[in-house]
């Protein structure tokens, strides 16, 4: 059935599991704006619950832009969701309209609960290092990326942000890396240089880290890389989702592992996440982008279930 709201459109999203329930949130606009390109500009964060990732229970929303003059008074945008001390973390992009949306922030909530968030202070919490990344130059590329957080906690109990950036130097159609970030205490972060190099892409969005199969999968989204350097990444002319391999959760990611695993010529399929079945196996959850024919979707599909076959990681389809 996946999750289609008949009044608004769906898209990037984030999930947490607690006890059996799935909770999934997600990027909405109204559909009656029309033109689907304005959902980015009128948008806020839907809240969906369900036992089986196919049935979903629409909930209160959870988050919107904060009130003008804020740093996130135009935006929220992508993020993630983590459980520690005792209360959840909500880790969101925004932006603000002095800067006209095209600097991007992240920044925190919390909630007791999962359903009712509050901001952490009203300042954002991680912001670029220009040493390794680009600042906006509108003559570049057509924003600053710092966006789509993934936290996790590694086994020595820090803290690791990955982020879609880009670097500072090299040609602007490759410039898209994950950025990184570490925390003690997930309140004071200090930035580190990028998790990847550059490789095919301008950006490399919705980054996430997971271990299936006893290796490390970095998944991020994109569009079709430029012409030029396709050759070079098999599966890099598809927009869709796209993974690199390692031996642990920080790489080193090369791109000599590169692949493609859900996407096709008629872009229908973007912004896949690797979540739990809840029997210890893994799923792919996506939303759908396009309908074959130019149109917009803006929907969850349902799960696919994910395997390792030798050095890839493929969908069971």
């Amino acid at each position: 059935m996946g999750l289609r709201l008949t009044d608004r459109w769906v898209w990037d999203f984030w999930h947490v599991l607690d006890g059996a329930e799935h909770h999934l949130f997600y990027l909405q606009a109204p559909r009656s704006l029309g033109d689907p390109e304005q959902r980015h500009w009128n948008v806020s964060i839907g809240h969906a619950v369900s036992h089986d990732l196919r049935t979903w229970t629409v909930l209160q929303d959870a988050l919107a832009p904060a009130s003008p003059g804020a740093w996130d008074d135009y935006t929220t945008w992508t993020g993630c969701v983590l459980r520690h001390d005792d209360r959840w973390w909500m880790f969101y992009t925004g932006t603000n309209r002095r800067e006209r949306g095209l600097v991007q922030r992240v920044g925190l909530a919390t909630s007791e609960d999962l359903m009712t968030w509050r901001r952490h202070g009203e300042e954002p919490l991680i912001e670029l290092d220009p040493r390794w990344y680009e600042e906006l130059d509108l003559s570049i590329w057509h924003d600053q990326a710092w966006r789509d957080p993934w936290v996790y906690r590694d086994e020595a109990g820090l803290f690791h942000a990955l982020v879609t950036a880009r670097v500072n130097h090299g040609p602007p159609e490759t410039r898209g890396v994950v950025g990184h970030a570490v925390s003690a205490d997930l309140l004071r972060w200090e930035v580190q240089p990028p998790l990847t190099s550059p490789g095919a892409f301008g950006h490399l969005e919705i980054p996430q880290t997971v271990e299936v199969g006893g290796r490390w999968w970095l998944l991020f989204s994109t569009p079709s890389a430029a012409p030029h350097v396709r050759a070079s990444y098999p599966g890099s002319e598809t927009t869709g989702t796209h993974v690199l391999r390692a031996d642990g959760p920080l790489g080193p990611y090369d791109w000599s592992t590169h692949c493609l695993l859900d996407g096709d010529a008629a872009e229908t399929r973007y912004g896949g996440r690797v979540v739990p079945d809840g029997s210890g196996g893994h799923m792919l959850l996506t939303w759908l982008l396009g309908d074959g024919a130019g149109g917009f979707v803006g929907e969850v599909a349902d799960p696919l279930p994910l395997t390792v076959e030798g050095e890839r990681i493929v969908l069971r389809r």
